[in-house]
């Protein structure tokens, strides 16, 4: 292959190159060669929220799609209410959760994480057995749309564990939210377990820059979340059609090979929801000359 595409440089040349010309043309080829690396486009399974989990996963295969970032709520039961979910956590047997991780091992979906929100209302033994139920799923990170005030709870648990917590970002500008570029780096002072999960279509709708704080935090990113919105608390869009830096974040991934899941999640008004996602894995494969 390589012997094939330095000859292809030699003769689109038009004219013979010296052998200095066609060694410095080689390692250009070389160094762009080195700089692809594959990136792992999955879900976060809230984009099949219209469906349940069982359904989500053969929407999953439909599309080719391996890897999974699991919602809570395709795992957790529905309809209850805040004191009768806080028991069901606290008690639930993980067996639950080793029939759900044997689900997707069946179907040959990799689980990147398992999204549970740890917020302000959640006991200490919610906390914990969130972490309990992670583990359970084989799920090497926890991602969680939790406030501010909850990561002092959260860190010391995680540390103990030995598993990260990415703090997800919204765009709702407030002191107990997770929207700017110091609220996250100011959690990511509180413990070197608690990470990132960055929604680049929030961070843009907050008018923060998603391609600098990948660039300068992608060693603390621990997936990524892939979404179109216009700037200044826009609108959720199709792919493409927002502010959001869905190519660029991509290419990062792509040259510099950093190992961080980019999930789509699916929350513009469309149509069929499997179609939909198939859109914006489409917009993603191409991105990347897939």
């Amino acid at each position: 292959m390589e012997t094939e595409k330095l000859a292809e440089l030699h003769s689109a040349a038009g004219a013979p190159l010296s052998r200095r010309s066609f060694l410095a043309a080689s390692a250009v080829w070389l160094v762009s060669l080195q700089r692809s690396h594959p990136v792992t486009i999955g879900v976060q399974s809230y984009s099949f929220r219209d469906r349940p989990l069982a359904d989500a996963m053969a929407a999953m295969q439909q599309l080719g799609l391996r890897s999974c970032e699991l919602w809570q709520n395709h795992v957790e039961p529905r309809g209850l209410s805040r004191e009768e979910m806080r028991k069901w956590r606290e008690t639930v047997g993980l067996d639950h959760f080793h029939r759900v991780r044997d689900q997707f091992a069946k179907a040959s979906i990799a689980l990147s994480a398992y999204n549970i929100s740890f917020r302000d209302d959640f006991s200490d033994a919610e906390i914990e057995r969130g972490f309990e139920m992670a583990a359970a799923l084989n799920a090497p990170v926890i991602t969680a749309s939790s406030n501010v005030k909850t990561t002092s709870r959260i860190a010391p648990v995680a540390a103990r564990r030995k598993m990260k917590v990415g703090v997800h970002n919204h765009s709702r500008i407030d002191p107990n939210e997770f929207a700017t570029t110091k609220s996250l780096t100011d959690a990511l002072q509180a413990s070197p377990f608690i990470a990132v999960n960055l929604d680049i279509g929030h961070f843009t709708a907050a008018n923060e820059d998603a391609v600098s704080f990948l660039q300068q935090h992608h060693a603390r990113i621990v997936t990524l979340h892939l979404k179109d919105r216009k700037r200044d608390q826009g609108d959720n869009v199709p792919f493409g059609e927002g502010d959001s830096p869905i190519i660029k974040v991509l290419t990062l991934l792509q040259q510099n090979g950093w190992p961080i899941p980019a999930n789509i999640e699916y929350e513009y008004k469309g149509a069929d929801t499997v179609d939909e996602v198939g859109k914006c894995l489409a917009y993603c494969r191409k991105a990347l000359n897939l």
